[in-house]
């Protein structure tokens, strides 16, 4: 059990029930909203990004984006302020997240416009950072993460069997093809195995060989089947996470989400939900 508790008042729980969880009327509709709102600021970057639209509607763009960032301040506020423990969602992923979708806006008021004006384009291509935010409301996002965590030892073999295959054809391919036709040395001969390997082909680089073209057709098959495997993985264990079904509820104290139905206390710090 985690030691000095906040006790939240009626008004932060309030707050907490609206922005965290996604159960209630209110929930849904602030998530609506909140999502509505991230579609169109990174619409905005977007648009701005058209030197063209920039010319023609920059001091609109210039005031919504403003808007815009101070909507998402309030609300990263508003979420610091609802949670028991605000350290531990300010070092979540999503905390981080809601950060770096202000900072780049308030990081541009401390460059002068003049010659430092392309520097504050650069810093204002991290709002792109607000569309991660929508992942947090797709619970099939969710799914997907907790199924890739659990396939990870699979897909971490399969990989390192991959790179296996690839350095050994990419060596077979140097020694039958040579520098003559263009397999200089054996890493390039292995990037011409990703590449083929992977079904991209580039075609900078192809076998002339009888022997050669052989080889890559065996490799082509390869790459099929490959393409196949960690898909299977991950949709196996899509399947299995399916099943064991969660609920929105977020902790009032740390903010962290997944928890069953029938819970009771929170499984990451045991506070009460």
């Amino acid at each position: 059990m985690p030691e000095n508790k906040k006790k939240l008042s009626k008004f932060q729980k309030k707050i907490h029930e609206v922005i965290f969880e996604a159960d209630t009327a209110h929930g849904r509709a602030f998530d609506l909203v909140l999502i509505v709102s991230i579609v169109m600021s990174v619409g905005v970057v977007m648009l701005d990004s058209v030197a063209s639209i920039r010319e023609t509607w920059g001091n609109w763009l210039y005031a919504a984006e403003w808007f815009f960032t101070i909507l998402f301040s309030i609300e990263y506020l508003l979420r610091i302020y609802s949670i028991g423990n605000p350290f531990l969602y300010m070092k979540s992923f999503f905390g981080i997240i809601d950060f770096l979708a202000i900072l780049p806006t308030y990081l541009s008021l401390m460059f002068p416009a003049g010659r430092y004006f392309m520097i504050i384009r650069i810093l204002r291509v991290l709002r792109i950072f607000r569309v991660l935010k929508l992942v947090q409301y797709v619970s099939e996002a969710k799914l997907l993460i907790a199924a890739l965590k659990t396939s990870r030892t699979k897909i971490t073999v399969f990989v390192f069997t991959v790179l296996t295959l690839v350095v050994v054809f990419g060596s077979v391919m140097y020694l039958v093809e040579g520098a003559e036709n263009g397999f200089t040395s054996i890493p390039r001969s292995i990037y011409w195995a990703i590449v083929t390997l992977t079904t991209v082909g580039y075609g900078d680089i192809s076998p002339n060989t009888s022997m050669g073209q052989f080889i890559a057709a065996i490799i082509m098959i390869f790459g099929y089947a490959i393409i196949a495997v960690p898909t299977g993985i991950v949709t196996a264990e899509m399947i299995e996470a399916g099943k064991k079904q969660v609920s929105t509820q977020a902790c009032s104290h740390c903010a962290s989400e997944g928890h069953d139905y029938d819970a009771q206390h929170c499984k990451f710090c045991g506070s009460k939900l």
